[in-house]
């Protein structure tokens, strides 16, 4: 795993969304398509801001996939992980095709048939966040390293609840559902390349467990160091507990 760390977010998620650019493209120019896992939530807004403002991606050769959502979740409410992406990333860049979650209807349904849809062909590349639990997708801890599933449900715990109450998502925690739709954490590790954007303090603590500390269930994210293309970009915040060695120079600038 490649540690890249940022004076600021704004940095930070500049020069993510420019790497993931990158990527799609060439991954198009010597393919023809690309298949894409797209995360969501606070952390990768800005990243997804400067992806989809990046040229040389030709949208209409990427097929989506969709990392994780709540059940039971209507489609209009402001956290709804299905109008995220269609508001910041589907839309906007004009793909075509694309595979979303539908909380609302029957999970294990849901999880079945997305399930045949992503193993038709390889993930190119999956964008990815770390929770303050050290969660990946809604994979959290004690996490799931062994099933072969490709997509799971799933139980949320108080921990990471209380992150998308802090998030401003929901209200109050007991309007968090309790169960989402995710993708497992083997389906995950079998994408080409994995770009995982981490910003802001909160996420110290989590950063810190999952990057030094052993690779373990209780700290889902640490799998992340077992993958040969993961690329982790941190700001100096979300890095500020890592050991100078680990954290390595701080980049002033993102790359023109």
């Amino acid at each position: 795993m490649k540690i890249k760390t940022y004076v600021d977010r704004s940095s930070m998620s500049r020069a993510a969304g420019r790497h993931a650019a990158r990527s799609l493209g060439e991954v198009i120019k010597r393919q023809g398509s690309a298949r894409l896992v797209a995360a969501t939530g606070a952390s990768q807004l800005e990243f997804l801001e400067t992806l989809v403002a990046e040229p040389g991606v030709d949208w209409s050769k990427v097929e989506m996939f969709h990392l994780d959502e709540y059940v039971g979740l209507p489609i209009d409410h402001p956290a709804s992980f299905r109008k995220y992406l269609l508001e910041r990333l589907i839309n906007r860049a004009g793909i075509r095709r694309y595979h979303l979650l539908d909380g609302q209807q029957d999970p294990h349904r849901v999880v079945a048939e997305a399930g045949r849809a992503i193993a038709l062909a390889p993930i190119d590349i999956a964008f990815a966040g770390i929770g303050e639990n050290g969660h990946l997708a809604f994979n959290d801890p004690p996490a799931d390293f062994e099933t072969a599933e490709p997509y799971l449900v799933v139980t949320l715990d108080e921990a990471c609840r209380r992150q998308q109450v802090g998030e401003g998502w929901f209200a109050s925690i007991e309007d968090v559902p309790s169960q989402a739709i995710s993708m497992s954490i083997k389906r995950l590790l079998a994408s080409r390349e994995i770009i995982c954007v981490v910003p802001d303090a909160r996420k110290a603590v989590a950063v810190q467990a999952c990057v030094e500390g052993d690779v373990a269930p209780t700290r889902p994210a640490s799998i992340l160091k077992t993958h040969p293309h993961t690329t982790l970009y941190l700001d100096r915040d979300s890095a500020s507990l890592l050991s100078p060695v680990t954290r390595g120079s701080i980049i002033q600038h993102e790359p023109a």
